[in-house]
């Protein structure tokens, strides 16, 4: 028995899966409400939910050259593109500058706006007006202004003022302003295309060629900030790029599908206007200075060509001799091989000093700037060029690879010494040809002074005209290969996947999963209220659970009483509650036979605690012997809280304190009853000393002399968990019955009779297991019998008489099931 008492307690502290299973079913109309409210939440989620596209384009950035622009060009050009190309234009890309540039060309700091269900919706291109507003005016922000058409040409202008101070920004210089209105509404009709000049509003309504005035419908249009809508798209934007490769992908996510397709195609558009503007730099500024040179140049011919014509009409010669003309010839070849050695010699010290100073040799001048014609010179440029475009190319897609770099670095500094080598070699022989040129000059010029003073001073002014004539023939010529240049260069941006509204991405949630989400959710609160619950749930809820806490067996099972009062044998004899009372007394008279008692016999009736059903028990099991015919006396013994005597209608004037006192003799304390066979004697007044009556030597003598009388004695007792006024009356019972309520004692409650059965202090003791509903929350519909006379369903039709003469579908189905889980 030790053993098993043990195996008891453990198993009590072990969390009951079943018990928490039968638990969460028992919530199903919680689950239910749930479920309802849940789905009801999310449909007017769903319902109000406004979707977000994204869009994308795809732009390829490419390293186009310039066909006409080669090294047989007279411009400087760029021999290997701009290093970090892709990175560059990825930065453009999610630049605010950018992006102010975009919105400020499409404006879309102006949204057009109508009224939804919900919410302001963006209708954008589909407004059927546009307001063309003064760009230099500070134009009211974050207000919606709204506008209804009373006829085809007239409409009402409308502002609700919360404040009154409202800001406005210049659309040009993006600075705000303060305006002081009136709080309230504010209403003002126009004519179509009449200017509206108000303090915080100026432009007019205009009506596009391809729309139509929507009279009584009521339309929006707002300025917003341009600082935030700007920094709106840009966080909007988004900018992927491959490791490695020159294709960029762009999207934008956007309410307006038509918003996002014209946002991207201008991000384009614009990235690939700057590109070409920076590309075509070179060949603007060239324009730029060639321009000014022309200017100088062209004044300084006219100047020359003056006064050539006024020295030839005043001195009358028209012409220079043979002799002037050699010595002219003469002169223009030796100074424009002057000018082209010096040309060369100095594109050699720029080339040289690039050579010195610099890291990357992507940017080399052209050396036909010079005339260089040198294959050795030509040749190495190239190969250097070519070597360190491929260092750069390789410094944006290789990482972690010295080697390579290294290699790379070997060819390039060996090609620059040679170069520097080259240099040196060839500027060294045109230093000769410079002397050289220079001592025929002088030849020429000793020539010259042997001229007469009119053919020298022709031959002067001849020789400025032509040299300013030659300088004005070629900045016409660089102007013309400049303009060729520029007109023919192209954008790096290459537009593979323009933006267009199809296939757009709808982003957001699926919005049927929220109603899974609701289904888990109504589902889960349930489920963690029974885990917790059953988890804290320290009462007992069904017989299985006092078969697990106590080895003291079960004597029967008694049905929830219905009644109003305790009196449910009599008031109901033929109920099942009156059954398994009538089963608890065949149990004691079994326990009787075999324990060989014969005689009167004496019941106790106790429990824990109060409010278990102790005062029920012992008037139903007195109440059952009585039925039985035989004499049976039920005696309060609940000194402290007396109960019995209301459910029989008689009075607690006088009872088993008068007489243990010596007040009153035994034939005053007893009263009938409406029950036959039964007597009862109340407890009496409440006395100070409880514990000292029920020990005193005329409580033995009393429980002697009801022994002569009656057949059965039935003593109601205080609970033995509050009081040790019951364990003072073991001596004068045979049997003990103790009460354990449903859903009512605690597990815990338990271990003093535990405690007692096991130490042998209580013996003869069985267990009521009372107040039991198969139908409560916690129970498990288990159909419990033990074979003490507690029936159910069908089976009891015709025996048991609960005021119920027709079972509900429910409880058909119900008893169905049970039969077939019998079987």
């Amino acid at each position: 028995m030790t053993e098993e008492f043990e195996v008891s307690e453990s198993s009590a502290s072990t969390f009951d899966i079943k018990k928490f299973l039968f638990r969460a079913l028992s919530y199903w109309k919680l689950f239910l409400l749930l479920l309802a409210v849940g789905v009801f939440i999310v449909y007017q989620q769903n319902i109000r939910e406004e979707f977000s596209y994204r869009l994308g384009t795809k732009i390829s950035i490419e390293d186009d050259s310039n066909p006409l622009f080669t090294s047989t060009q007279s411009l400087s050009f760029n021999w290997g593109g701009v290093t970090s190309k892709v990175q560059t234009m990825i930065v453009m890309l999610k630049s605010r500058s950018h992006h102010e540039k975009v919105v400020d060309r499409l404006e879309f700091y102006k949204s057009y706006l109508k009224e939804g269900r919900f919410r302001m919706q963006d209708i954008y291109k589909a407004a059927p007006f546009r307001f063309d507003h003064d760009y230099n005016f500070p134009q009211l922000i974050s207000i919606p202004i709204k506008i209804t058409f009373l006829t085809a040409n007239s409409y009402e202008l409308e502002v609700d003022f919360l404040n009154p101070r409202v800001f406005g920004q210049n659309c040009i210089t993006k600075k705000i302003s303060g305006v002081d209105v009136s709080v309230g509404v504010f209403k003002k009709q126009f004519q179509l295309n009449d200017s509206i000049n108000l303090p915080f509003l100026k432009g007019k309504i205009v009506i596009p060629e391809n729309k139509q005035a929507v009279i009584g419908k009521p339309f929006f249009f707002m300025f917003g900030n341009f600082d935030n809508v700007v920094a709106s798209y840009n966080a909007r934007t988004g900018v992927t790029n491959a490791q490695g490769s020159p294709i960029l992908d762009i999207t934008l996510i956007d309410k307006n599908r038509e918003k996002i397709v014209d946002y991207l195609n201008a991000i384009v558009s614009v990235l690939s206007e700057d590109q070409l503007n920076r590309k075509n730099q070179y060949a603007t500024n060239a324009i730029d200075f060639i321009d000014d040179q022309i200017f100088k140049v062209k004044n300084e011919l006219s100047d020359n060509a003056d006064a050539l014509n006024e020295y030839r009409k005043k001195n009358k010669i028209y012409s220079l001799d043979n002799e002037g003309k050699l010595i002219n010839d003469k002169f223009t070849k030796f100074e424009a091989e002057k000018e082209s050695i010096k040309k060369q010699l100095s594109y050699y010290s720029s080339l040289e000093n690039y050579l010195l100073t610099s890291n990357s040799f992507t940017e080399v001048p052209a050396p036909s700037i010079a005339g260089i014609g040198d294959a050795n010179i030509l040749t190495n440029i190239s190969k250097i060029n070519n070597l360190s475009v491929e260092k750069s190319k390789l410094q944006y897609s290789v990482r972690d690879n010295t080697s390579i770099f290294n290699d790379l670095n070997r060819q390039i500094e060996g090609l620059k010494n040679v170069l520097l080598e080259n240099i040196s070699s060839v500027t060294q022989g045109l230093r000769r040809d410079l002397q050289t040129t220079n001592s025929k000059l002088s030849e020429v010029e000793a020539e010259f002074s042997k001229l007469p003073e009119d053919q020298q001073e022709l031959l002067t002014m001849s020789r400025q005209y032509s040299l300013s004539e030659r300088n004005y023939n070629m900045f016409l010529s660089k102007r013309g290969e400049a303009e060729i240049i520029k007109a023919s260069n192209v954008s790096d941006i290459l537009i593979i996947d323009p933006a267009k509204n199809t296939g757009a991405q709808v982003l957001g949630r699926n919005l049927n999963i929220r109603y899974v989400f609701a289904f888990f959710a109504a589902l889960l609160i349930p489920l963690l209220l029974a885990f917790i619950l059953t988890f804290i749930d320290n009462s007992i809820h069904s017989p299985m659970d006092v078969e697990k806490l106590s080895s003291i067996p079960i004597l029967g099972v008694i049905a929830k009483n219905t009644l109003d009062n305790n009196l449910a044998v009599h008031r109901k004899p033929k109920s099942a509650v009156a059954e398994a009372f009538r089963a608890v007394r065949s149990n004691l008279q079994y326990f009787y036979k075999e324990q060989k008692l014969d005689g009167n016999k004496t019941v106790m009736v106790t429990s824990s605690v109060s409010g278990e059903g102790k005062t029920f028990c012992s008037i139903n099991v007195a109440t059952v012997f009585a039925l039985s015919g035989k004499k049976t006396i039920l005696l309060g013994l609940d000194l402290r809280k007396p109960k019995i005597f209301g459910d029989f209608k008689i009075k607690n004037d006088i009872g088993v304190v008068n007489y243990l006192i010596g007040q009153e003799s035994l034939e005053n304390v007893i009263q009938k009853t409406e029950v036959e066979h039964l007597d009862v004697i109340t407890s009496g007044p409440i006395p100070p000393n409880p514990s000292e009556l029920l020990i005193n030597e005329k409580l033995n003598e009393l429980i002697k002399v009801l022994k002569s009388k009656y057949d059965y004695i039935i003593l109601d007792t205080p609970p033995i968990g509050l009081v040790a006024d019951a364990l003072e009356l073991l001596d004068y019972v045979d049997v003990t019955l103790y009460v354990i309520r449903q859903d009512y004692t605690k597990k815990g409650m338990l271990n003093l009779i535990n405690e007692k059965y096991k130490t042998k202090q209580i013996n003869n003791i069985s267990l009521i297991y009372n107040g039991y509903d198969q139908k409560a929350k916690y129970g498990y519909g288990y159909g419990y019998g033990y074979g003490y006379g507690y029936g159910y369903g069908n089976y009891a039709n015709g025996y048991h008489d609960d005021g119920k003469r027709k079972l509900s579908l429910k409880s058909k189905l119900k008893n169905i099931f049970r039969f077939n889980k019998k079987i």
